[in-house]
Formats: structure tokens, sequence, C-alpha cells
């Protein structure tokens, strides 16, 4: 534990301007990260008798070892830099919101020749247009059922497009109206993209455009005695009614809006957002926080308008955000965020009237959802905390392991070794420094030594990063700070390294750490058969009841590295077993492969042609055409497929990797 006047800076050597600061600990991670209109009386702040600070301020101090800061010229590009800061060092002591589920939206690919409609989750795309989130994907698919009948968008995938492309004739949609088959070209790109537009304005909230544009069709079908025309055209005006009945209407005026609600005590906060688009909740999502720092209920906002639109642009933030409290910097988050819009944004706390109701109805979903968290947590942190202290007193460490690597071996017959290292930190699994290793050393099977090597291979890489910070190298060579602080693959090293396996494992472990001069970090194997601890240089092992939560921790961090290994191994094997005879031509990349199946249709035929056809391929070469010839030639022809069931010989037509 440090004290925080062995690194504060000397009087007047922070500025008094605007800025962005970051604390580091004693390994260089970046701990915190923090702005200030003025870095002088910020960060003057931090350095108070110990006594005075927040007790979560003062855990944040005395942990880190060193603080530097970058003055800007606004209080917006501070906002903006500190979102940054966070993304990427993810400090463990800024409050970092995290989704209580993975929300699907409704898509719109505006990026492909013919976009299409469907549910997906993650990470969002460029060039796609999304709606929501929803709460469940099925309310998706029933919205999108309604709609095709008035905008028969292409629903998909591509395997289906092709195919259907190919044989000629439409799937089953496209032959009950509700798509409008541009695959086998009913319509044109433009038209279909016309379509594409149309939905994505209907969601978007300018529905009454297009309901009263039916209307007038229907009416004057009617007039024109052309009766069923004019039945289906109320069926569709009926069918976005009932699509638009799905979400209701909570604000009179067709506002675009969200409205951002807090719930939070002591410990944790819980953050519920409501999407109001055409004055209807067209999506609602949901997070939970620890307050790892000492921050108030407008911080808290402010951290989830930079996680909430840090990423978006353009209709993606509404003119509208209500909020329960504004911001300490409410007119650079204002100004930030009207940037990322490209057109004015009002940041308000609602006053009266409709606006004020519905953000008391989505505070009251916030307070249902933190207690709902702490529910579900409550049993579960004291479980891990026990499982802790029972790891710790089983195998005589000085304190609970709070940050626990496991090593697994995986092959098949001795092809294709590989090794997993998994990572819990307070018990629970940190999958972003999961890491995977290819045996070198040796060929063959040999789990002990596989072992050592990925051990030694592990440590030597946080011996290199001491020596990059000056802790471990004699003349202190220190990192550039702008490289540093960033999570680093191997920069931290764990209170307990776990094997999957027993005595010879284990040994194999501690004689590598022993080998590079490691003896602060504690070595146990888990042995599968009776489920054994073994530690090193014991002959007997530690057998941990059959109820200990410790046991249960250690067999959950054993299992993960399994199977984390597992998929690795099968992984390799398939690649392996996927090669192509292209692999082998030199300077033959992953593109002009692709165009090489995809001009012949697979490698059968792509064996069949002349050098003259190979070509006129765009981008080939007559001297890389040679090559492909000659790879082709020299390569033998894959063993015909057989369908097991009947028996029947399939002929390769168009299935070649490249």
């Amino acid at each position: 534990m440090a004290d925080p006047s062995s690194y504060r800076p000397k009087p007047g050597q922070i500025p008094d301007s605007p800025g962005v600061y970051k604390f580091r600990d004693e390994h260089r991670r970046v701990i915190y990260v923090g702005k200030a209109k003025s870095l002088r009386q910020r960060l003057a702040n931090y350095f108070q008798p110990i006594t005075s600070l927040h007790p979560r301020t003062a855990t944040m101090v005395t942990t880190a070892a060193s603080v530097e800061w970058t003055v800007v010229s606004t209080e917006v590009e501070a906002l903006q830099l500190e979102y940054s800061w966070i993304k990427e060092y993810d400090p463990r002591f800024n409050v970092k919101y995290r989704d209580d589920k993975s929300y699907p939206y409704l898509a719109v690919t505006m990026n492909e020749e013919f976009p299409r409609v469907q549910v997906m989750r993650g990470h969002k795309k460029k060039g796609v247009r999304y709606f929501g989130p929803y709460a469940h994907a099925w309310a998706i698919r029933e919205t999108v059922d309604l709609m095709l009948r008035v905008f028969p968008v292409r629903t998909c995938s591509a395997g289906v497009f092709r195919n259907a492309a190919s044989a000629g004739r439409p799937c089953l949609l496209g032959y009950i109206g509700k798509c409008s088959a541009p695959c086998v070209g009913r319509v044109t790109p433009e038209e279909h993209r016309e379509l594409a537009e149309e939905f994505s304005d209907f969601m978007a909230g300018r529905t009454g455009t297009y309901i009263r544009r039916l209307e007038k069709q229907m009416m004057l079908a009617a007039e024109d005695m052309e009766y069923e025309r004019a039945g289906r055209l109320r069926d569709d005006i009926e069918a976005l009614r009932r699509a638009m009945e799905k979400s209701a209407v909570v604000l009179a005026d067709a506002t675009d809006a969200d409205l951002i609600a807090l719930a939070e005590d002591e410990l944790e906060a819980a953050v519920q957002i409501f999407h109001v688009r055409g004055g209807r909740v067209r999506g609602q999502r949901g997070w939970v926080t620890d307050k790892v720092e000492a921050v108030d209920t407008a911080g808290l906002v402010e951290h989830a308008i930079q996680q909430l639109y840090g990423e978006e642009s353009g209709d993606a933030v509404p003119k509208e955000v209500l909020v329960p409290a504004l911001p300490d910097d409410a007119e650079a988050v204002t100004a930030w965020l009207s940037g990322r819009r490209g057109s004015n944004v009002s940041l308000r706390i609602p006053q009266r009237g409709d606006k004020k109701d519905l953000m008391a109805t989505v505070a009251r979903n916030a307070q249902q959802a933190l207690v709902l968290h702490k529910t579900k947590r409550a049993s579960d942190l004291t479980t891990r905390s026990r499982a802790l202290e029972e790891i710790a007193e089983a195998l005589d460490l000085d304190s609970a392991p709070l940050r626990i690597e496991c090593f697994d071996i995986s092959h098949l017959q001795g092809e294709d070794v590989v090794a997993s290292m998994v990572v819990f930190e307070d018990g629970l699994p940190r999958k972003s420094e999961y890491r995977r290793f290819q045996i070198k050393g040796f060929e063959g099977q040999d789990d002990v030594r596989s072992m050592h090597e990925v051990i030694g291979r592990r440590f030597r890489r946080y011996l290199a990063e001491k020596e990059k910070t000056g802790e471990w190298d004699p003349e202190g060579v220190v990192e550039d700070p702008e490289e540093s602080g960033r999570p680093k693959r191997f920069a931290y090293p764990p209170q307990l390294v776990v094997v999957d396996g027993g005595q010879p494992q284990v040994a194999a472990a501690r004689r590598a750490l022993d080998e590079l001069g490691i003896d602060d970090i504690a070595v146990c194997g888990l042995a599968k058969r009776l489920e054994e601890v073994w530690l090193p240089g014991d002959d007997d092992p530690v057998v941990l009841p059959r109820s200990s939560e410790g046991l249960y921790l250690l067999q959950r961090v054993r299992d993960t590295a399994h199977d984390f290994a597992i998929r690795y191994q099968r992984s390799k094997r398939t690649k392996r077993i996927r090669t192509s005879p292209l692999d082998v031509v030199p300077g033959l990349g992953d593109t002009r492969k692709r165009a090489l199946i995809k001009h012949f249709g697979s490698v059968k035929r792509l064996r069949q042609a002349t050098i003259e056809q190979i070509c006129e391929v765009p981008g080939m070469g007559r001297k890389t055409a040679e090559a492909v010839a000659v790879a082709l030639a020299q390569a033998a022809p894959a063993a015909p497929a057989v369908n097991m069931a009947t028996g029947e010989i399939m002929e390769d037509d168009g299935g070649g990797t490249a």
C-alpha cells in the first residue's frame, strides 16, 4: 500500500487548466481516469490526509503509485478524452456500467446491395440501421412479420439468397408476398433499397405518412371498383396499426427522446433507459455497476451518457436526453452530444407533465432492477468470498488469491498440442485476459513437458513487462508512458497458479517458476480422478470437503481452462483438415483465392480450367495463374464425400474451400 505523499506532484507543477489525469499502480497499469476544469484544484483534493478522504478514494490513492495528466483546450475535449481513456485502459476504480443482458435489436443492413431485416445482438456495425433494443427477440419477429405485408424486404440469410438466385425461384416468403424476391429479379436493387428505406423510416417513427398514403390508395382503388386491391390495402393498414400498437404512445407530441433514470445505494447503482421515438417507447435497456469510486448521482448520469452515446452518431443520438440530475459539466456534455448528433441536443430534467410521469416509470424500473440484482448477487458475493478464504486456508496462503490463473493442455493423439490460460479475478472469470498457446518446443505428446513450456513462456513475458517498467531491471528503464497502462497480455502476476493435473504437472509448473527466480506465486494442481489438490513437493494431496465452496471454485476454474483448450485444439484441427491446395501458392492471398472460387464455383472446376481461363479472373496475372495450375495439378484430389445414410457418393460441385 503506497503513501500518496510519495508521488504527490511538486507545488506549482500541476497546471491550472482543463485536462484529464491518470493514476497508475506499481505495475504501471492505469487504475483511474478523471477529468477536471482545473487540474490543479482537482488533483489537490486527492492528496489530503487519508482520514479526510472518502473510503473508495482512499483505497484508490493508496493503490496508485503515480499520477500524470494531459492538458486540453476545452471541457468538451476533456470529456471526449476521458471516455476514450476509460474505454482503452479499462481502469478498475472507474464506474463501468455492464449490461444486465445482451439486448436484441431490429437491424436493417443498409451496407449490403440488397438490405436485409434481421435480429442482431452485440457490437453495432457500420452501415447498419438499428431499432430497439427490445426485451425479447420474439417481439422483433412479430413486428417484422406484420410489416412485411407492406414493406416486403428481404429477411433471408446470404446462403439462402444465393441458392434462390442460382435456382431461379424464390423461397416461400417470395411466393406468399412477404418478400419482393430481389433474388430472382422481381424488383431491381434500387427498388428493393427504397423498400428498405421506407421500412426504416416507419420504424424510426415516421408512421403517419405511410398510413395516410395507404388510406388514399385504398379509397382510389374502391372508387375504381378494384375491390380486391382495396381489400389488400385495408389489411396492410391494419397490419401496420397492429405493429404500432405493440409500442404504446407515451408522449403525445411525437417526441424523440431518451429517458435515463437511476437507483442507487452505497455500493451499487442501476440505470434504466427508455428509448422514445415518435412518442412511442421503441426500446428499453438497463445496466448495473459497482460504485468503485466516490461518485454522486450527477456523476453516474455523466458516466451513463458517455457509455450510451460514446460510439453513436446521427439519429442514434436523440433530440432530447432527459435525466434525473444534470452532470456537473452540463454545458460540456450537451456540446459533446450535439457534436455526435450533428445538431442541437437538449439535456434537461423533466419538470412536469407526461415526461415527468414517464421518468417516474423509468425510475421504478431502475429500482426494481437494482433490487433484483442485489437479490441475485447477495448470496453469490458471500459464496465467492468464502470460497477464496477456504482456498487460502487449505493452501496455507498469506491472503485470499484475488487473481487465479489456470493452465490446461489439450491434444488429439499427440497432434495439434495446445494449451490454455484462463483468469479469474475475485472469483469471477475475466475473459478478456484468457490466452491460448501452441506447443513449440517439441513434437508429440508429453503433458508434463508441455506444462513446463507454457508456464515458462507465460512468466517470461511477465518478467519482460516488469523489466520495461523498471521494477526488475537494475538500470531502471521505464517504458514510454504513451505505450503503458493498457491492459497487457501478461503484465500482472497471479497470487495462485492452478494446473490441470496431479503431482507431475505441479512439479513441472513449480520448476518453471523456480528457473525464472519467481518464488512469490503459489502453485497447485487439481487432479480429475478424485478431485484432489496437489501442492509442490508434497507426497499426499490436500483433500477439500465435497461441499467446500473452495473446491467448487477450483473445479470451475479447471473446467473453464479445459473447455477453452479443447475449443482451441478443435479449431486448429478443423483448420488443418480444411486446408486448400491454393494455400501453397506463393503470393496468392485470401482476396484472390476467394475471387478464384467465386469465379469457378469450386476447386474441382478450377482444377479443370486452363491457364488462359484463370487469367480472366480480375487480379490474376499469368505467372500467378501458372503457379495455381501447377499447385492444383500436384495436389491429389480429395476423396469424395459419402452420404452415410444412403451410401451415395456426393460430387464436389461447389463446396471447395479457398
